[in-house]
């Protein structure tokens, strides 16, 4: 038996002595830090052990996503291991990498991120780490596809895991909207005066450049027309009554009849449909396609952090908080049983090939953002 074998043995016992209840925490960190100091090796464990770590920060999209994440990964996890899980909220992608950026190294620890775009940014900045994916098991379960997109960016190496995905959709309320109407119009119909102060929209400048595009018969991930586009963002913003910036600010905008119409996050549109609301929802064609991930920031607790990732991707949990969140999981169904629920929501893909989804092009957005983005600032003031 090998010396590495050895360890292992040794940590799994005390692992299984703390898991029965034989040792608490403070004695199992304890002698985990020193097993590791004797030997003068890296443990999985030991890292962990001398820094002690009680808490790992999460930072997400708020309202019922929070919620499914506080009840069936967070709560859970904190009672399996008594590592805290301090969960902060953000409305928008720009507005919480100003934070980290601002931030002291290990203050902001996994943040649930939209997908690729985002993951490029964050490596780009220097804010990757690197998972030891011996630590995260289950995932052998995520959909390849969705895991094999990462890796180029960061040299093959992880700084997250894939989590769930959807669509940025039309929501549109079917008291004053019909099903024809939304499949005859499409896009278009956001830019339509007809419903001038009943339209809305996220404040968020790659929805509005994305829909810009389609509604002026646009590839979103190749528009040769941009003053196409933003005249189209300004038709847009002129019929509407406001921007919404969260997707609470979304939901309660559809469902106190504020607005008619909107693009909107299918999880919170499903969500919105399941309290009663009759709210369509429509994906157009090069409708917006997205995955989410977890994203690790450098100079997070590794292992603590590694760990709560493998028990929110364990199938049980996964499977929990997508039922909870109304997102499809990152969960292969080829693999895995989903249930009843998850086949029944929005963007859900039976083959796990994500053939049908349009995602966006990392590189020819993240090559666009400084100019677009200061652009839509000004167009948002009225220019």
């Amino acid at each position: 038996m090998t010396r590495k074998m050895d360890n292992t043995t040794r940590y799994e016992r005390l692992l299984d002595r703390y898991r029965n209840g034989d040792i608490d925490r403070r004695s199992f960190l304890g002698l985990i830090g020193a097993a590791g100091l004797a030997y003068g090796v890296q443990t999985p464990f030991a890292r962990q052990a001398l820094a002690a770590t009680n808490e790992v920060r999460f930072d997400g999209w708020g309202g019922v996503v929070s919620e499914a994440f506080r009840k069936y990964a967070f709560d859970p996890y904190t009672a399996k291991t008594g590592i805290t899980v301090v969960d902060g909220t953000f409305g928008g992608g720009d507005e919480y990498l100003s934070r980290v950026k601002a931030s002291q190294p290990g203050e902001y620890n996994i943040a649930h991120l939209s997908g690729v775009f985002d993951y490029a940014r964050y490596a780009g900045l220097g804010f990757a780490s690197e998972l030891n994916e011996a630590n995260i098991p289950n995932l052998e379960f995520v959909i390849p596809k969705l895991i094999d997109v990462y890796r180029p960016i960061t040299d093959g190496k992880l700084s997250c895991v894939p989590y769930d995905y959807g669509t940025t959709g039309i929501a549109y309320n079917r008291k004053y909207i019909s099903d024809e109407e939304m499949k005859e119009k499409g896009a278009k119909i956001l830019i339509d005066e007809a419903y001038k102060g009943k339209i809305s929209g996220w404040s968020d400048w790659r929805t509005r450049i994305w829909f810009g595009a389609l509604q002026t018969g646009q590839d979103p991930n190749n528009a040769e027309d941009m003053d196409a586009v933003w005249d189209a963002i300004r038709a847009h913003r002129d019929l509407s009554l406001k921007y919404w910036t969260s997707g609470a600010e979304l939901m309660s905008l559809l469902a106190e009849e504020e607005i008619y119409v909107t693009e909107g996050w299918s999880g919170r549109i499903y969500a919105l449909q399941e309290q009663g609301h009759d709210i369509g929802y429509m994906d157009p064609p090069n409708g917006y396609g997205w995955q989410e991930c977890m994203f690790v920031i450098k100079g997070s607790p590794m292992e603590a952090c590694e760990e709560l990732l493998n028990f929110m991707l364990a199938p049980e949990t996964s499977i929990a908080v997508a039922e909870g969140q109304n997102y499809p999981p990152a969960l292969n169904p080829n693999k895995v049983e989903l249930g009843d629920k998850i086949p029944t929501l929005p963007a859900f893909d039976p083959s796990g090939s994500l053939s049908g989804l349009t995602f966006a092009n990392p590189t020819y957005w993240n090559g666009h953002e400084a100019e677009w983005s200061k652009t839509f600032g000004r167009v948002q003031k009225g220019y």
